[in-house]
């Protein structure tokens, strides 16, 4: 069982990263599926997570309006578009898979089946 990040990378204030994920050994359609980034020193924080229907797409706070996420089950990973970015948004992403049929919430929950190696993101001023 796999998930594998990528994606990230340098870029400035305001610019745009696409982040993907890939499942591999884990069936993502059978899981609510998610990111969350973890910056140095401080503790994880939920970004975004998607239920296992697609009915519910949800994000913290700090994201909403410039980040979407979506999956792709033929693909069996998951994408999280950010864009204008901001320095605060410095940290390692990491995906997730959670065995619920219902989102997480970014804000609240980081009860976390399944997660893999995450991918650095930096964003400069």
């Amino acid at each position: 069982v796999q998930l594998q990040a990528s994606g990230g990378g340098l870029v400035q204030a305001g610019g745009s990263l696409r982040l993907s994920c890939a499942a591999s050994g884990l069936p993502l359609n059978n899981y609510a599926v998610g990111w969350f980034r973890q910056a140095p020193g401080k503790e994880r924080e939920g970004v975004s997570c998607i239920s296992r229907s697609t009915s519910t797409i949800d994000f913290h706070d700090s994201v909403k309006g410039r980040f979407t996420a979506s999956r792709d089950n033929a693909k069996n990973s998951i994408i999280l578009q950010m864009n204008n970015l901001k320095p605060d948004d410095t940290a390692v992403y990491y995906c997730y898979a959670k065995s619920t049929q219902h989102a997480l919430s970014p804000k609240y929950d980081r009860d976390y089946d399944v997660w893999g190696q995450g991918t650095q993101v930096t964003v400069s001023s």
